[in-house]
């Protein structure tokens, strides 16, 4: 039986000339900075804001932790997951690779499609205007200065990620490992702090008025959900990686396992200190927060951690983000140029660019919070589509990272996916759906560059 996103035809070549030999990337990344890529795409500001969200809703810290270790077991069997794909192709670009070893040429660009235009841009425009908002909080700025703060965070690590790899990564391991230090004392000052919330043993027990417990636990597990989002980018950097075999699976478990551990922990200082029906909007209940644990200065104190945790995000982003556009390029599905290394670096320069001249464009237009939110829906399609992709593939060679439970894990990841697509569906249908529609625009255009390439080449 066909399927129809697998696509028997000979390879396409989109540019007049061939795809130039793939340039070999320096494999010059361990474990530690492994590990700090996926805790640097997922510990960002929803770390602040998601446990407030989720105690107000479920009303009861017995319902968030349930949520918490529900949405981090979901994450641990989608790394394991991707611990084996990244093992069995350790090559620049991740999720577009895997979707083209399972599901064909025509998927694999339409997730291409979708990242450069949409999600790759306006994501890496989100963290930068968000923190570029922290900033504002700690020294007054205009709206234009608020901008050109959001842009220079984004010109600084581009120009870090373009002179070296190590360097870029050195910097998103320090950053990594300083936000860990300060959320760790954060949650040790905040356990050992009496206040008027619950105890630091879950209860069930919800407080009175709160929603109707069913929605709440819906919204609790997206919410969740997406507060672990990003864990799979670090597989962008699969080229870079030593012993890509062992330190890959090894980085994506044992960061999903702190994150989830972080998680809980924070939650336990929000809901020890604050009772879960008093804490207001999300950013008001941090805000409480900081006060209870460093009075007048609390508010400062919370949005300099949390602008650290962003930075460190957004510097895990530009790091990742261009390797995609490589292995697009190297495929023929863009332009030659972008698969081209830096001849002294050894960094993609062009594909730097490309990233850095779209999230700064959408910086300054400041419409993207709007267009991103459309689009989640396909993202997580697609990485549910990834992780399937097992099933479809053979069985992996005996040095390979195997995931345990070879058909189960996949199952259970995919499953819960379906879940999230299903709520995002629901919820927002309206947005779900035209975003889908966009990225299948994506379908005319690839036929159309496939037909223009077999002309130029029998034309030749």
């Amino acid at each position: 039986m066909r399927i129809p996103w697998d696509d028997s035809g000979p390879e396409p070549v989109i540019d007049s000339a061939a795809p130039p030999p793939a340039e070999p990337f320096t494999r010059s990344l361990g474990l530690l900075a492994a590990t700090c890529l996926v805790v640097g795409q997922v510990v960002g500001i929803g770390i602040f804001l998601t446990p407030a969200e989720m105690a107000s809703g479920l009303g009861a810290s017995g319902w968030v932790l349930a949520t918490w270790l529900l949405v981090g077991f979901m994450a641990l069997t989608g790394a394991l997951c991707y611990g084996e794909l990244a093992s069995r192709f350790p090559e620049p670009g991740g999720t577009y690779v895997y979707l083209h070893r399972a599901w064909g040429e025509r998927a694999a660009f339409l997730y291409g499609w979708m990242c450069l235009l949409v999600m790759d841009p306006g994501v890496s425009a989100a963290l930068a205007s968000g923190l570029a908002e922290y900033v504002g909080y700690l020294a007054p700025l205009s709206g234009l200065e608020r901008k050109a703060v959001a842009v220079g965070a984004v010109l600084v690590l581009a120009i870090l990620t373009t002179l070296g790899t190590k360097l870029a990564a050195g910097t998103l391991v320090a950053l990594t490992l300083l936000k860990l230090v300060i959320l760790g004392i954060l949650v040790v000052l905040g356990l050992g702090a009496g206040g008027p919330g619950e105890s630091l043993v879950p209860s069930f027990s919800r407080y009175p008025g709160a929603p109707a417990l069913l929605p709440a636990l819906a919204g609790g597990f997206v919410a969740a959900f997406f507060s672990f989002g990003g864990w799979w980018e670090a597989a962008r950097m699969a080229g870079e990686i030593r012993d890509p075999q062992r330190n890959l699976p090894r980085a994506f478990v044992g960061a999903i396992a702190l994150v989830t551990i972080l998680y809980v922990a924070i939650s336990a200082v929000f809901w020890r200190l604050i009772p879960p029906g008093d804490g207001g909007a999300a950013e008001a209940f941090a805000a409480q927060v900081g006060e209870r644990l460093f009075g007048a200065i609390g508010g400062m104190v919370v949005a300099a951690t949390v602008s650290l945790c962003v930075f460190g995000s957004l510097a895990a982003m530009m790091l990742s983000v261009p390797r995609t556009y490589v292995a697009l390029a190297r495929n023929g599905l863009f332009p030659v140029r972008l698969a081209r290394l830096h001849p002294r670096f050894g960094t993609p320069s062009r594909a730097i660019a490309v990233q850095v001249v779209l999230a700064c464009v959408l910086i300054a237009l400041g419409s993207f919070s709007e267009i991103v939110a459309y689009f989640i829906f396909a993202a997580v399609l697609f990485v549910a589509l990834s992780v399937a992709g097992l099933f479809r593939l053979p069985p992996p060679e005996a040095a390979v990272f195997r995931t345990p439970g070879r058909r189960v894990t996949p199952a259970v990841f995919v499953t819960l996916c379906v879940l999230v697509l299903a709520l995002l569906l629901l919820g927002r249908p309206l947005q779900a759906l035209l975003g889908l529609a966009v990225v299948c625009l994506g379908l005319p255009v690839y036929s159309l560059l496939r037909r223009a390439s077999r002309s130029s080449r029998d034309n030749f």
